[in-house]
């Protein structure tokens, strides 16, 4: 085989999350900002994704929140960077709860429609990324938001993208 000659090498990794997550029930008896100030102040869990990929949210208001996360390589891919897929969860989390954000009691809201742009790979030296996502347009049945993935320490823009989210009765 050609290429650097490697040994085996074996990490486990192991994580925690709510499995009950946040889901319509939560919905049903809270607007969608009074769901996330409640997983800022740890009342509620934050959803299984963000302990699968080890991300948090940090920030929240109307049509405005930020998450947080830290590359790291059990989401390499081959090339030795952050896999797309990373970027695209973390944006879309960030999108969909800026989306959430502006949802009244009684409602919830899905993704319909998801771009992603790249512009610099991520790496474990990237050091800490930021997710922010905002509103553009927040109507009863269709919201869409845009948001940005960037270094928290330089601001360096790393991806942006938009979405498209249904809103519907919970």
């Amino acid at each position: 085989m050609d290429g650097p000659a490697q040994e085996s090498c074996r990490v486990e990794r192991t994580y925690t999350f709510d499995p009950r997550g946040v889901g319509a029930a939560w919905h049903r008896e809270l607007d969608g900002l009074a769901i996330l100030e409640r997983i800022l102040d740890g009342r509620l869990p934050m959803s299984p994704i963000a302990g699968t990929l080890d991300f948090r949210l940090v920030e929240a208001e109307k049509g405005r929140v930020v998450f947080e996360a830290m590359p790291a390589a059990f989401g390499y891919n081959l090339a030795g960077t952050m896999h797309g897929g990373y970027a695209a969860t973390l944006l879309d989390s960030a999108m969909g709860c800026a989306v959430c954000s502006m949802v009244p009691k009684g409602r919830a809201y899905t993704t319909t429609d998801l771009s992603i742009r790249y512009i610099r790979p991520m790496t474990e030296a990237s050091g800490l990324l930021r997710a922010e996502g905002r509103i553009i347009n927040a109507g009863r049945r269709v919201a869409t938001a845009e948001g940005r993935l960037y270094r928290a320490e330089d601001g360096k823009l790393c991806a942006h993208g938009t979405t498209s989210c249904l809103v519907f009765e919970a």
